[in-house]
């Protein structure tokens, strides 16, 4: 059974930071790219940064220079330093798994909130 399992999320005031974390089981960890989402209320779900089998990143242009995405294949475990936070990033963050197994594979985890507001 495959779980991914954020953690991390809750409430901090403008400026500041929080790391989210993903825990997955289940799956070859250090085969699939690991992504984070995030889905804002009334918007649609958008990729905030990415990190490949090898290490590469790439990052939304609304989080450069704010985020570091990182994964530690030992754990099983991809990560999302955010710092800087503003109101705009407010918003459930999702992990995501993705792989070409034979088939393709596509997996979400359930979601983390975050909300930075005074």
């Amino acid at each position: 059974q495959v779980q991914l399992v954020e953690s991390g999320g809750g409430l901090v005031q403008p400026g500041g930071s929080l790391r989210l974390s993903c825990a997955a089981s289940g799956i070859l960890f250090g085969i699939y790219t690991m992504n984070w989402y995030r889905q804002a209320p009334g918007k649609q779900r958008e990729l905030v940064a990415r990190i490949t089998v090898s290490g590469s990143t790439n990052y939304a242009d609304s989080v450069k220079g704010r985020f570091t995405i990182s994964r530690d294949n030992a754990k099983n475990t991809v990560y999302l330093q955010m710092n800087s936070l503003g109101p705009e990033d407010t918003a459930v963050y999702y992990c995501n798994a993705v792989a070409k197994v034979g088939s393709d594979r596509n997996y979400w985890g359930q979601g983390t909130q975050v909300t930075v507001s005074t």
